[in-house]
């Protein structure tokens, strides 16, 4: 990530209060842009690219990828179709980087038979009705939503399972598959992903729950980036206090 910095004090540094003049804008489909104009068209707001009925994505949460892509919803979740059952729900300010998929429920197969090939799939013809397609995401027993919270960082090629629960503030690993749901504010790592840390203690971590600071005007976390960024927990209390 680049950013400005300014030193305060010898040896020290902080983020600096104004890049330039921008401030954020979630309605930017490339919100990176460089000091010389340079738009980095590889790292967008998703939804400012995906409009899918199964989909609800947050304001500000971005998706790293190293190229441009023509289908960012088929690309992200491959197997979530506008029939599906299941949804997927992403918060904001999440960080997602090159390469992440998220399986969803509808890419299972049914285990109860002989055989989990998906026979049905290729059977079908101008006579299948709606209603036998719809079926057909119920015989592989759905999983239910998979569920992203807020402030989110998927590190590179990492692949969500279906019907996980992603907490606030976690952390996933590089190439890290995550089967089981993600406690707020730990670090998982591996195959399958399993607890590595956790960020901060249980009263940090109650704080920030309850403060919620990604659901604040965009105003007011400009102006308390140093807070966030600097996780200066008194400061946005303070500042929570106020809203």
């Amino acid at each position: 990530m680049l950013c400005s910095v300014r030193l305060s004090e010898p040896g020290t540094a902080t983020i600096s209060k104004a890049i330039g003049g921008n401030v954020l804008d979630p309605k930017k489909k490339h919100p990176m842009v460089m000091p010389d104009g340079t738009v980095i068209k590889t790292v967008v707001h998703l939804n400012q690219v995906i409009d899918h009925p199964r989909m609800e994505i947050g304001d500000f949460t971005y998706f790293g990828h190293l190229e441009e892509l023509s289908d960012y919803a088929s690309y992200l979740a491959p197997f979530l179709f506008p029939l599906s059952p299941e949804r997927l729900v992403i918060g904001k300010f999440c960080q997602i980087a090159h390469g992440v998929r998220i399986i969803t429920s509808s890419a299972n197969h049914s285990m109860r038979g002989f055989s989990t090939y998906p026979f049905n799939n290729f059977r079908m013809s101008k006579q299948t009705t709606l209603e036998e397609i719809q079926a057909m995401f119920q015989v592989s027993a759905p999983k239910g939503d998979t569920v992203i919270g807020n402030d989110v960082w998927i590190g590179m090629e990492g692949v969500v399972m279906p019907g996980v629960t992603i907490g606030d503030g976690a952390i996933v690993g590089a190439r890290s598959i995550v089967a089981k749901d993600v406690a707020p504010y730990s670090i998982v790592t591996g195959n399958p992903a399993k607890p590595a840390r956790q960020r901060f203690d249980d009263e940090v971590i109650a704080s920030l729950l309850q403060i919620r600071w990604w659901d604040w005007p965009t105003e007011l976390i400009e102006s308390n980036l140093e807070a966030i960024t600097g996780a200066n927990i008194s400061a946005l209390q303070k500042a929570a206090a106020e809203v």
